[in-house]
């Protein structure tokens, strides 16, 4: 019997050719696993597409609320943001595939865990601490860090697909290198390859328009908080998962969350962004506003220490460590009073 792998799933190119790359270099079961984050229509189709592509099972994942409970509302309640813009949207849902991963892989038996990450980005670091916190024994396989691995472009990961019977209607041209989940959307390359040029919002968007472009008319919003936690948007009772849906709607049509930003990576790098994070950016605000009510001034210039540590921690895929439990638990004691109803309005960005 073939020993079985747990593939990070994406439908994407590089995680489409790693399928019959990780049966013909290791012979392989592959079995997929797409975590759903709240990527929206990317699912769309996923379970054609792994089978057309050589894998024994997919299995999609919803783990939105979890998502949204377990990892959102910390870091909003903590006021995490990273190098002081930077809403941690991926940063935060790595950790939670990772962990989701590791209980397939425990599920099937597998002996190994791939996922498509570069070796010049975060991820990786973030993939593999998480699995290791978890399970230390499962091999971990890092194809784009690997001798193996020797496709090292579109076209050629393109070619190699087709090799293998698999052709799919995936572009040669370059495009944007993306991340979404319910809290954000990012996007790096082309343009912003080069900090002297603007960003192409025009192009590039997803879940917003400018601020120019927004409606020259305000949007009122009431939202209610109980100890910290988002409870009601304009009257109505939701889950956390829900209010950051609408407020990503709102937000949007309003111009608001769009940051363009360059940042320092784990590995030493720096990269450049653009992120649209419309919903989570007026939770944030939310939140804060809240807040300076109920805090007294030691403890809030203390909270904003110990918030912006803890954006480190989880920039850093750190966080399955007892120092962001050690500091999760002294924000949670902050938030006992942080109870009441936030009314703000939306105007072209602001």
């Amino acid at each position: 019997m073939k020993e079985k792998v747990i593939l990070a799933y994406s439908g994407g190119l590089d995680t489409t050719a790693l399928i019959p790359w990780l049966k013909e270099t290791f012979d392989y079961e592959v079995i997929c696993c797409c975590v759903n984050c709240g990527q929206g229509a990317e699912l769309d189709g996923l379970d054609k597409r792994a089978a057309m592509s050589g894998a024994s099972k997919l299995y999609i994942e919803d783990i939105v609320d979890e998502f949204c409970d377990e990892y959102i509302v910390p870091c909003v309640q903590a006021g995490a943001v990273y190098e002081h813009k930077y809403l941690l949207g991926t940063s935060m849902a790595r950790p939670a595939i990772a962990k989701r991963l590791v209980e397939i892989a425990r599920k099937e038996g597998a002996t190994a865990i791939c996922h498509g990450a570069t070796g010049k980005g975060n991820d990786q670091i973030r993939f593999e601490l998480g699995i290791k916190a978890f399970a230390p024994d499962l091999k971990i396989i890092a194809a784009w860090r690997s001798d193996k691995w020797t496709l090292d472009s579109r076209e050629s990961e393109i070619e190699y697909c087709k090799q293998h019977g698999i052709d799919l209607p995936f572009s040669a041209d370059s495009s944007y290198s993306r991340d979404r989940n319910l809290w954000h959307i990012s996007h790096e390359g082309l343009e912003l390859e080069d900090p002297a040029q603007a960003p192409n919002y025009d192009d590039m968007l997803v879940l917003s328009v400018t601020p120019e472009k927004a409606p020259d008319k305000e949007t009122e919003i009431t939202m209610t908080f109980e100890a910290g936690v988002p409870k009601t948007l304009n009257g109505k009772a939701m889950k956390v998962s829900e209010i950051i849906t609408e407020l990503n709607k709102l937000g949007g049509e309003n111009g608001i969350g769009i940051i363009d930003i360059v940042e320092n990576r784990v590995v030493g790098m720096k990269s450049r962004g653009v992120y649209e994070t419309p919903g989570g950016t007026i939770l944030m605000e939310a939140h804060e506003q809240l807040e300076e009510l109920i805090l007294d001034r030691e403890t809030l210039e203390t909270k904003k220490k110990l918030g912006s540590q803890l954006a480190q921690v989880v920039y850093e895929g750190k966080w399955f460590t007892p120092l962001r439990e050690a500091i999760q638990a002294f924000v949670e004691s902050t938030q006992k009073y942080v109870t009441g109803e936030v009314k703000f309005t939306l105007y072209k960005g602001n």
